[in-house]
């Protein structure tokens, strides 16, 4: 069984842990996994006074949730049985009386609140009481931006928004947006100590939707109008995303991609499907123009989105096909030579 906050038998007198997940719902649970499985205690804060009886429903929920998804990580081979147990107990539920004990001991807060300015308020007041100068504070957000939150921070140059990517104890990415106050020093430690549990942080400004959101809204919501056209079926349009698009683009970044194919390509194509299917959603922007005034096609030109000057292109070119090569061995498409002419 995981934890309370008072110290579990045989436990001493032990401190707190370092990290403070604020709110027991589904991205609490999964930050919670996260460093759960990387080996690091973690208090799971519920500021919401309860009483006894729903306090018990609660804890019993989320153990039950986060047992159940180390459960399915042991059933796929990627933990021992038996290490399903040891990681749940590094999780150690705290409810909202002994919350500011969790909080002052905390170098890494993670707000999760209800996405309301009023819950994230309250939230803050709380943070701003308990938590020390030195804590790296942030919120898991979705939708509200770090411009707005800040002005609700204590010291807020230790404040920025930290999106994970569900399921939050699986996707490596975490999006790290910071606002113009955000510390450098604040940053490089919260990269630091997401990179020490298995992270690969990446970084945006104040920007609506943060990186992945925004790309992924755009192609969700086309393949919905597709088949609400009649243009193509469910079925066939995930065939196309799954070992198509999404099997390239998981060889190669969508900047790499533009780039790799040349810029000229983005170029005409957006100038085509904006004449024939919509302007709104398909002239390209004018960085697009720019660069083919500026002759900066990509790969082929030697310069685009990156520069290639002084880089081993057949080396890069080889390198790309090998991670292609990699992802269709692991989609079970790759097939080898045929040993004999068939016809």
């Amino acid at each position: 069984m995981a934890n309370d906050a008072s110290p579990a038998p045989g436990a001493g007198s032990r401190p707190p842990p370092r990290f403070a997940a604020v709110g027991a719902g589904r991205m609490g649970r999964g930050i919670a996994i996260a460093f759960a499985y990387a080996g690091h205690r973690i208090s799971l804060v519920d500021l919401r006074p309860r009483s006894d009886d729903a306090w018990r429903a609660l804890k019993s929920e989320a153990l039950a949730e986060i047992e159940g998804s180390l459960g399915a990580l042991s059933k796929l081979g990627v933990i021992e049985a038996a290490q399903v147990a040891v990681a749940a107990a590094r999780v150690e539920f705290v409810r909202a009386a002994e919350a500011p004990a969790a909080l002052a001991a905390a170098e890494l807060v993670f707000e999760g609140l209800p996405e309301t300015i009023e819950a994230k308020r309250e939230a803050f007041e709380l943070l701003n009481l308990h938590c020390r100068d030195d804590a790296i504070l942030t919120s898991t957000t979705s939708s509200i931006l770090v411009t707005q939150l800040a002005g609700l921070v204590r010291l807020p140059g230790r404040f920025l928004n930290m999106h994970w990517l569900n399921p939050a104890y699986v996707i490596p990415v975490v999006e790290l947006s910071c606002h113009p106050g955000t510390e450098p020093a604040v940053l490089e430690r919260a990269k630091a100590l997401m990179t020490s549990i298995g992270k690969l942080p990446v970084v945006c400004g104040p920007t609506p939707g943060y990186i992945v959101p925004r790309l992924q809204a755009l192609v969700m919501n086309e393949a919905a109008r597709m088949i609400e056209e009649g243009a193509a079926t469910a079925e066939e349009i995930d065939k196309a995303t799954r070992y198509g698009l999404g099997l390239r683009f998981a060889a190669l970044g969508v900047v790499e991609f533009i780039d790799f194919g040349g810029c000229d390509i983005l170029h005409h194509a957006s100038r085509e499907m904006s004449a024939s299917i919509d302007a709104g959603r398909y002239t390209a922007p004018a960085i697009v123009g720019r660069m083919m005034q500026e002759g900066k096609l990509g790969l082929k030109s030697g310069a685009g989105f990156y520069d290639y000057q002084g880089r081993d292109l057949p080396a890069y070119r080889l390198d790309v096909l090998s991670r292609t090569l990699g992802m269709l061995r692991h989609a079970g498409l790759w097939r080898p030579p045929a040993d004999a002419t068939l016809d």
